[in-house]
C-alpha cells in the first residue's frame, strides 16, 4: 500500500470522521458524537487511526490500550476502497502500537451481523470467541 498513508487523528478530523463513520461503517455507538471522539483524541491521542490515500479518508481503526487490555473498535473501510489492503494496514498499524505499548492479545468489537466484517478480521488472522458476551449498561 505505497499510497497509502496511516496517521493519527487530531481534534480537526472529528467531524471528518464522524462523517466517514455514516457512510462506510455499521451500527453506531452511544460516542458516535463530536464530543464522544474529541475526548477520546484528548484522552489518547494515538488511539484513532486514520487511513488516507490521496488526501481522502478511506479507513479507520481506533486501537485502545487501557494498560491491561487492547480492543479494536470503528474498524470501517469506505465502500470504494474495500478489498485493497486498507483494513489489513489499519489492523497492522493498531497491532505495532499494541506491541509498543506491552499488550498480549487484541479484542475486537464485531457487530453479530455484519458478515462482511466477519471475513474481514479472519482474513487478518482474528478468530471468534463464542464462550463471551459483552455486557453493558447506558449511563
Amino acid at each position: 500500500m505505497i499510497d497509502l498513508r496511516i496517521r493519527h487523528a487530531a481534534l480537526a478530523d472529528v467531524d471528518t470522521v464522524l462523517r466517514f463513520w455514516r457512510e462506510a461503517a455499521e451500527g453506531t455507538s452511544v460516542s458516535d458524537d463530536h464530543d464522544g471522539v474529541a475526548r477520546l483524541i484528548a484522552r489518547d491521542p494515538e488511539a484513532l487511526l486514520l487511513a488516507e490515500r490521496d488526501g481522502l479518508l478511506t479507513g479507520t481503526v481506533i486501537a485502545g490500550f487501557d494498560g491491561w487490555r487492547c480492543s479494536a473498535y470503528r474498524l470501517a473501510v469506505h465502500p470504494d476502497h474495500r478489498r485493497q489492503g486498507v483494513a489489513t494496514a489499519l489492523l497492522e498499524a493498531a497491532e505495532r502500537r499494541f506491541a509498543a505499548l506491552g499488550g498480549r492479545r487484541v479484542d475486537a468489537m464485531v457487530l453479530e451481523a455484519n458478515e462482511r466484517a466477519h471475513h474481514a478480521w479472519a482474513a487478518t488472522g482474528y478468530h471468534r470467541e463464542d464462550h463471551w458476551r459483552r455486557w453493558v449498561k447506558a449511563l
